[in-house]
C-alpha cells in the first residue's frame, strides 16, 4: 500500500494494488475508487483531501 498527497492538486491518492485501472466509479462527492480488470478496488482518490482529512496535510 502507497499513500501519497500532491498539495498542488489537494488530491489524497491510497494505492492498494499496483495495477492498471479498468474503470472509476465517484462514489460520493470527490471520492474516486478506481477497479482493477478483475473487479477489485485499486486505489482511492480523495479531491480536496484537506477540506475532508482530521489532520493537517
Amino acid at each position: 500500500m502507497k499513500v501519497i498527497y500532491d498539495p498542488e492538486t489537494d488530491i489524497l491518492t491510497i494505492i492498494l494494488q499496483d495495477s492498471p485501472v479498468a474503470e472509476s466509479d465517484e462514489v460520493q462527492g470527490g471520492l474516486i475508487i478506481d477497479y482493477g480488470h478483475d473487479g477489485c478496488v485499486v486505489s482511492i482518490e480523495m479531491l480536496d483531501a484537506s477540506e475532508h482529512v482530521g489532520y493537517h496535510l
